[in-house]
């Protein structure tokens, strides 16, 4: 599958799904609390996405069995929500949800947590998608947005995970290209006005390295430390680059 220039049409229809997506992460964070079951999430998100006349872009996706990824501490991405897992006070946890409005996806994750060392986790992942996309704009090579998330998440002595990337979205969750969190040998494809990407730092409170649990789907930090996941979908434009998922 090449990268595909979005026309005006698809853009407006990947904004709108962008724009669902937003609120149902708002709603989400605001009825998080110790006790619920990570299940709760994701009822809720299901309920959410739908009451908007979308479709969850997660639910049966390669078979995952849910409509929120919800990774609590040291589980990096893909969690599975289960009824008996329940948060505790201090913990964090990240979500990553999917909506597709008439077609086309839009795909965002947000990690919460209450403890300050947390915190720092949590901002310094955030900022580093921030840091990322300065370089997101028509004429940059993709290579320049992947360096500049890793040199920002590494200069607090943070991992950045090698084993999972972001990508291009559309009319399908996963386009090309993929678009690492970190630098390459290689420039990447030169971006142009019209690509639609989704950038998603996922940063370790220590190694990088991960594992994949025996569901096939969630996956962890191989050393126990804490993980956190910042993810948005934008256009890249003649100018600044349009975040569509916040």
């Amino acid at each position: 599958m090449a990268v595909t220039i979005k026309s005006p049409r698809e853009i407006e229809l990947m904004r709108e799904a962008g724009r669902i997506l937003a609120k149902t992460h708002e709603e989400l964070a605001k009825n998080l609390r110790p006790g619920m079951s990570t299940w709760d999430i994701d009822h809720m998100g299901e309920e959410i996405i739908r009451s908007y006349g979308c479709i969850p872009s997660f639910k049966n996706y390669n078979g995952y069995p849910a409509s929120i990824c919800v990774s609590v501490n040291d589980e990096v991405v893909h969690g599975i929500p289960h009824k008996e897992h329940f948060l505790d006070e201090g913990d964090i946890v990240s979500l990553d949800a999917g909506v597709i409005y008439k077609g086309y996806h839009s795909d965002a994750a947000r990690t919460y947590g209450i403890s300050p060392e947390a915190q720092k986790l949590i901002d310094v992942t955030r900022q580093s998608f921030f840091e990322g996309i300065k370089f997101a704009k028509a004429g940059n090579h993709l290579n320049d947005i992947s360096a500049a998330i890793q040199k920002y998440a590494e200069s607090f002595g943070f991992g950045v995970v090698r084993d999972l990337v972001g990508h291009g979205i559309g009319s399908h969750l996963h386009e090309d290209p993929e678009i690492p969190n970190f630098a390459r040998k290689r420039k990447g494809i030169l971006l142009q006005p019209g690509m639609t990407l989704a950038i998603e730092p996922m940063i370790t409170e220590g190694s990088y390295e991960v594992v994949w649990l025996d569901d096939d789907w969630t996956v962890m930090t191989e050393d126990g430390g804490w993980s956190a996941h910042y993810e948005n979908t934008i256009l890249i434009t003649e100018g600044e680059p349009e975040i569509l998922s916040l």
